[in-house]
């Protein structure tokens, strides 16, 4: 401040005034401090009922869908009703198609299940198998085409058989011959030359732990049609291979059981002391992980010599 002389003047502040500004510092500081509090807090409780929320959710994912598939029961029993009562000449019946629906449900998840055949259950297998990995094989490579353009959910591929139904009985042996070299049943089909092994499925499916497989194809019954000597051939040797893992069993299942080439191919490749339960329409197999130095697809030769005088 200037007095009239034109001279400066120091203008000094009341020490009152300094006090005061010192108390609004502290007044700020602790509003900041508390509102930063209050914020953590906030996060805290709301990560925690995240969490809550999250375990009270799957929990009763859990109640409502008992099957490992993923499916409720109520969903799982609806559509093997509508499928056993359908119009299609060629479906399986009720007791079928639930015998391998039980067999998936307690398959540990996600479950690998592998189906020779595109078939009127095809889609009901996709669903059945909720979450897990499904994939059909088909010798008809239009089919298998449509069948992925339609339902791109579907995993189809499709396979050039080379063999013939009036060859069974000249493949077996042929095989049983090659059972320590290209037939044995612990290897890698993809760089097999067995006869009986189908060696040009996509790389993939020679790496997968298949838990469930079933033989529902190729179609045909004739003398030249390709039979179901390969498929059953090569899902013994699949079962077999498996890596070590959790689950060393593999279900099999074969369907049409009363053909010759099923009864037959069964005894040979998936064994009779491995038959758990058997219809005229479905046979149910429980084949375990072997050893690679095993040349020996049955424990003993007595299923063999039964299939053959039969």
């Amino acid at each position: 401040m200037k007095n009239n002389n034109g001279n400066t003047k120091l203008i000094l502040l009341h020490p009152y005034i300094q006090k005061q500004g010192g108390s609004n510092r502290l007044w700020l500081l602790a509003f900041v401090s508390f509102f930063t509090l209050a914020f953590l807090l906030t996060l805290i409780y709301t990560r925690e009922s995240t969490s809550t929320s999250a375990t009270s959710t799957a929990a009763a994912a859990t109640i409502a869908s008992p099957g490992l598939g993923g499916l409720p029961t109520t969903v799982i029993n609806t559509l093997l009703y509508y499928a056993s009562t359908s119009n299609n000449t060629f479906h399986m019946s009720h007791a079928e198609l639930k015998q391998i629906s039980d067999v998936l449900r307690k398959c540990s998840s996600p479950c690998n299940f592998l189906v020779f055949g595109l078939t009127p259950e095809t889609l009901l297998w996709k669903a059945l198998n909720h979450n897990g990995r499904t994939v059909f094989i088909d010798e008809n490579r239009y089919y298998a085409a449509y069948m992925e353009e339609k339902h791109p959910e579907i995993d189809a591929y499709d396979v050039q058989y080379t063999t013939k139904l009036r060859e069974l009985h000249e493949l077996v042996a042929s095989t049983k011959k090659q059972i320590r070299n290209e037939c044995r049943p612990v290897q890698n089909l993809l760089f097999s030359e067995c006869k009986l092994g189908l060696n040009d499925l996509p790389n993939h499916v020679y790496e997968v732990d298949w838990d469930v497989i079933l033989v529902d194809g190729p179609r045909g019954e004739w003398p030249d049609a390709p039979g179901r000597m390969s498929p059953i051939f090569t899902a013994g040797v699949l079962a077999r291979s498996k890596k070590t893992g959790v689950n060393a069993k593999t279900h099999v299942f074969v369907h049409d059981f009363y053909g010759e080439v099923e009864r037959v191919c069964g005894d040979e490749f998936l064994c009779r002391e491995n038959l758990v339960e058997a219809s005229d329409t479905l046979g149910h197999y429980v084949l375990e992980r072997m050893d690679a130095n095993s040349f020996q697809f049955c424990r003993s030769n007595t299923s063999s010599k039964a299939s053959s005088s039969s």
